[in-house]
This record gives C-alpha cells, sequence and structure tokens, in this order.
C-alpha cells in the first residue's frame, strides 16, 4: 500500500519534475554558449571603463604628451589590493557617466580570484556579464509564466532568450547591460501584475509596489537608461487605465486607489533618479564622454535612426553572418534572414491576433505592445526633438529588449497546437515538385501549419544567430586592435611608435586595446607610445608636441598615427602611400622616418 502511495506520488511530481529540467535544458544551453570564445575577442573602449574603475584604479596614471612602453600604458590594470568600494564610487563620480552598482559588483567579485598573471584577467572581467546573462534565462521563464499563468509561454520565451543573438552579444562584454536586463525583467513581472489587478478590478497588493519601488531604485543604480523601462511603463499603465475606463470596465473606487499606489512607484522612481542627478551633474557628468551620440548634422541623420533600430530588432530573434569578409555569404546571409523575417513577422502578428481574442490573454499582450512601442517612440522623440541619437547604441535597446522576446514567445505559444487547413492544400500540391519556388512555398506551408515546427524553426535561427556572434562574424566589436597589430608585424622594418591624440579616456582604452593585444600576443614588446593630449580637433599644438617628441626618439622609426585628429608634419618622416586594410576603430596612416 505504501509502495502504490509512493508511485502514485511520484506520478504526481513528474509534470513539475520535466518542467525544472526542461528550464534546466535551455540554462545550460544558454550558458555554454555565454561561456564559449569569451576572451577571444579583445577588449574595447567601455571594456576597458569596466576594468579600471572597478580595480579601483583610473587613467590619469598614464602620462600624456610623452613617450611611454607597454607597461606604462597598461599601469591601470593592474591589481589594486588596497583599493576599497569607497575609491571605485569616487573615481566613477569623477570620471565617467554610469552608476556604481554594477562595477562595485565586479570589484568584490575580483577580490574573490588570486592574480593569474601582470594585468587583470579579461575572462575574470567578463564573467559576471555572462554569469548574469545566464540568469536572464529562467528570470524571463517567471515573466512569461507569471504573466500569462503558461507554462509553455515561460518556457519559450527562456529558450528564445537562451540563444537570442543580442543577449549573447551584450552577455559577453564586460558591461553592465545584462545586471540592467534582469531589472528590466523584474520590473516588468511587478508591471504585468499590477496591470492584470487593474483589468480585473483588484487592488494592486501593497508589497508588490514596495518590492516595485525597490527594484526601480536599483535599476537606476545600474544604467540611467533604465528610466526609459520606467517612463514605457507609466505610458502604457496610463493609456490602459483610460482605455477601462472607456469601455466602463473598472470600478472608481479600485481605479483611484490604484492610481494612487501607482503614483507612489512613481514617486520612488523620481526620487531615485533625483538623488542620482544631485550626485552626478556637479561633478561634470560625462567629462565629454557622450559626445558620440550626438548627431552628425546631415541628411542620413533624418532617415537613419529607424533602420538603426531595426538593425537591434532582427538580432534579437537571429542573425546569420553579415559581417564576414566574404561578400556570396553575405548576400546569402541577408536573403535568408530577409525571407525568415518575412515569414516570421506575418505569422507572429496572427499568434497576437489569436491571442487577443482570449480574455486571459487581451490584457496583458495590449500592455506588451503598448510598452514596446511606448519605448521606441521615447528613443526616436529622444534622437529626433533632443538631437541626441540613442539608437546608435543597440546595447540601449535593453530598456524593452526582454519585452519583444516574451511578446514573440507568447504569439508562437498560442499557435503550437492551432493547424491550418488551407496551408495544407498548399503542401499537397507541391509536395513532389524540385522547383524551388514550389519548394520554398512547402516549406512555408509547413511553418504554418504546424506550430510546433514554427517554434523550433524560431529557436533553431536564434541558436545560428547565436553561433553567429561567437565567431565574430555578427555584432563585430567596434575595435579590432589584433588585426591592425597583425597588419604592423607584417609591414614595419623599424622599431615602431604608435600615436593618437587624445581628449578623455575613450582615447586612452582605444590605445589600451593595441597595448593589451600586444602583451598577450608577446609579439613588438618594444613598441612606445604616444598619447597627444588636445582641447579641440585639428589643434596646432597637438601636431607641434608630436614634432618635439618624434625628434627625441632615435631613427631609424615608423610612426603609426591612429586616430590622429591633427595635422601631421614630421621631418625626416615621408608618409607610406600603400592602400592598408581597413580596421574597426581604427584609421590609421604609416610614417617612415629615417
Amino acid at each position: 500500500m505504501l509502495k502504490m502511495q509512493f508511485s502514485q506520488r511520484w506520478v504526481n511530481q513528474l509534470p513539475k519534475l520535466i518542467n525544472w529540467l526542461l528550464l534546466g535544458l535551455w540554462i545550460v544551453i544558454g550558458g555554454i554558449l555565454r561561456f564559449t570564445k569569451l576572451t577571444t575577442k579583445p577588449p574595447w573602449t567601455d571594456e576597458f571603463a569596466t576594468m579600471v574603475f572597478s580595480l579601483g584604479n583610473d587613467f590619469t596614471s598614464v602620462p600624456l604628451n610623452q613617450v611611454i612602453s607597454i607597461g606604462t600604458l597598461l599601469q591601470p590594470l593592474r591589481f589594486n589590493p588596497d583599493a576599497s568600494i569607497r575609491d571605485v564610487i569616487s573615481l566613477l563620480l569623477q570620471e565617467d557617466n554610469h552608476p556604481p552598482l554594477y562595477f562595485v559588483l565586479v570589484h568584490l567579485w575580483v577580490k574573490l580570484f588570486i592574480p593569474l598573471g601582470e594585468y587583470v584577467n579579461v575572462w575574470v572581467m567578463r564573467s559576471p556579464s555572462a554569469l548574469l546573462g545566464i540568469l536572464s534565462i529562467p528570470a524571463i521563464y517567471f515573466l512569461g509564466k507569471i504573466t500569462f499563468r503558461s507554462q509553455r509561454v515561460g518556457h519559450i520565451s527562456a529558450a528564445l532568450m537562451a540563444v537570442s543573438p543580442y543577449g549573447i552579444f551584450l552577455a559577453q562584454e564586460a558591461r553592465h547591460y545584462t545586471l540592467a536586463i534582469l531589472f528590466v525583467i523584474a520590473s516588468l513581472i511587478c508591471f504585468m501584475v499590477s496591470i492584470n489587478s487593474i483589468y480585473k478590478n483588484r487592488l494592486i497588493p501593497l508589497w508588490l509596489i514596495i518590492v516595485w519601488i525597490f527594484i526601480n531604485g536599483l535599476g537606476l543604480s545600474v544604467h540611467y537608461f533604465f528610466g526609459l523601462t520606467l517612463l514605457s511603463e507609466g505610458i502604457t499603465i496610463i493609456f490602459l487605465i483610460y482605455c477601462c475606463h472607456q469601455q466602463r470596465k473598472n470600478n472608481l473606487s479600485f481605479v483611484s486607489r490604484n492610481l494612487i499606489r501607482i503614483m507612489w512607484v512613481l514617486v520612488g522612481a523620481i526620487s531615485a533618479g533625483v538623488t542620482w542627478i544631485a550626485i552626478i551633474i556637479p561633478k561634470g557628468y560625462g567629462n565629454g564622454m557622450i559626445t558620440w551620440i550626438h548627431p552628425v548634422e546631415h541628411i542620413l541623420y533624418m532617415i537613419s535612426p529607424p533602420f538603426q533600430l531595426l538593425a537591434v530588432w532582427v538580432p534579437m530573434i537571429s542573425l546569420l553572418p553579415v559581417e564576414s569578409s566574404i561578400l556570396g555569404i553575405v548576400i546569402l546571409s541577408g536573403l535568408i534572414l530577409l525571407l525568415f523575417f518575412i515569414w516570421l513577422i506575418p505569422y507572429v502578428h496572427k499568434g497576437i491576433k489569436k491571442g487577443l481574442e482570449y480574455s486571459d490573454y487581451f490584457f496583458p499582450i495590449k500592455g506588451l505592445i503598448i510598452f514596446i512601442i511606448s519605448a521606441i517612440s521615447l528613443f526616436l522623440g529622444i534622437t529626433y526633438f533632443l538631437g541626441l541619437d540613442i539608437t546608435r547604441g543597440a546595447r540601449y535597446s535593453f530598456v524593452y529588449f526582454p519585452a519583444v522576446i516574451v511578446l514573440v514567445a507568447v504569439s508562437l505559444a498560442i499557435l503550437w497546437s492551432k493547424p491550418n487547413i488551407d496551408n495544407s492544400i498548399i503542401e499537397e500540391k507541391y509536395r513532389i515538385s524540385l522547383n524551388p519556388a514550389h519548394l520554398l512555398m512547402k516549406i512555408y506551408s509547413k511553418l504554418n501549419c504546424n506550430g510546433k515546427f514554427a517554434v523550433y524553426t524560431v529557436w533553431f535561427m536564434g541558436f545560428l544567430g547565436s553561433v553567429t556572434v561567437l565567431v565574430n562574424l555578427g555584432y563585430q566589436k567596434y575595435y579590432l586592435p589584433d588585426r591592425l597589430i597583425s597588419i604592423i608585424k607584417d609591414t614595419a622594418s623599424s622599431p615602431v611608435l604608435i600615436t593618437t591624440t587624445h581628449r578623455s579616456l575613450v582615447q586612452t582604452g582605444e590605445t589600451m586595446g593595441i597595448a593589451l593585444e600586444l602583451q598577450r600576443r608577446s609579439q613588438l614588446q618594444d613598441t612606445l607610445f604616444l598619447l597627444v593630449h588636445q582641447e579641440q580637433s585639428e589643434s596646432p599644438e597637438a601636431t607641434e608636441n608630436l614634432k618635439q617628441e618624434i625628434s627625441k626618439i632615435p631613427h631609424p622609426l615608423e610612426v603609426w598615427a591612429v586616430n590622429f585628429k591633427a595635422p601631421i608634419d614630421l621631418e625626416q618622416c615621408i608618409v607610406d602611400q600603400q592602400k592598408f586594410p581597413k580596421v574597426n576603430g581604427y584609421n590609421y596612416q604609416r610614417y617612415t622616418c629615417q
């Protein structure tokens, strides 16, 4: 008897066990993808900022207007056992333009490891972001499950997040975006529970309001653009309450009480934001580090932002080797992606349209759609009306990325077991044809008449996209010092000096990327560097400083001017007229000095 009861209990628990095992599978797949080739790609400027500040160091230890060695340039990357959390926060307030929470966490993380070399290990610095990216998989599972009361929606959301090329791109950088995504997901869970309460004439729980305020405060301490998530949530709630009031679906007493509680959330967010502004603005916010997001004044400025956003939306779901050096692969990849999204967009639209027919899904789907539209509108509004083109930064779309994943997931879940008779007729018509057009129609009909097959296809395209990111054929790094070093190594016949003009820590990071790659490869170890400071582009002072420093160095010498924003006038030096390959992030010119 006891044996039978135990067996029955095991049978009853089996669905829950399978559910957790399946979620574990998505976590394992996502973890493998995020840690694969984690250190292969060289760090870029923003990552150097994370490394230096998290160590409790600063960039001022790098001398300007004088020739320095690789070791001197990489001095800020040395471990600093005396640094404290106070030092990290102080440096960020003085020299950077980001809140300190992520940097403090990385500072504590680094202290867990014994130094393995002279400089900080790139894996140690990138691994927190990768781990947080893995946590986003179960987090988005709960967002989908709680919002739609469906394990299927949760699992499809987790599966898509596990292989999202955009998610893996962010997870493999030593930056704070994966932590920000976790807070976006947490805030969206509170947001979706709240709008469900509003729709069903229930009072939003007080404990949820307190948790929501706490999450929003932490989110703003990770990235200021988290505020765009909060604004989008606020716009959505106002719009949905208005719609419910127009349709007379809500009890006015509940509406007023819920509005008061939503106002508490708003006041909490504003208080956190004002606190940070009061701390940061008097310090000279950003020190000119955000000038790159100012638009260029030409006709492309008016038409490029929507296309820049489109270039972010596509890799949230899939990506192929569109940045390959082989033109044929680029064309084929673009064509396959185009055909895939020509099918996917109407299919998702069909799923959303079907979901809006269900009373339990209507309000959450509508809320997600309005939230995403609000966020995109804020991006375009800031770009066009404030003159700050934030659409140029693909990583900033973290503010609505989880909502896109869940919206696609719920549309796929709704069509999971919905056969379409009309498409089966098309499939039968082209069953034995070898004509390419007929084969495409057959595949198209298969995708539309089998919901499970459609989910597998979307997931597989996401997986291909994740591999594309891992092999650096999509979402390539902004700076590729490894390629520049290969060119210098194959060309140089004399001692090398690499020089650049300096205006902020951005240029220091650009040059540190070259030095770190040289140190990692153990090549050209006698290479010298010169950072010539300038207050404005094309300044004659930078030209004269370069000339004076070069005259102090024994010749023969090769001068490689990299991202040098001033005229170059070097006596006894001849410019190399050959056409060198283009390298991401580095405009360069070679001078031979005899």
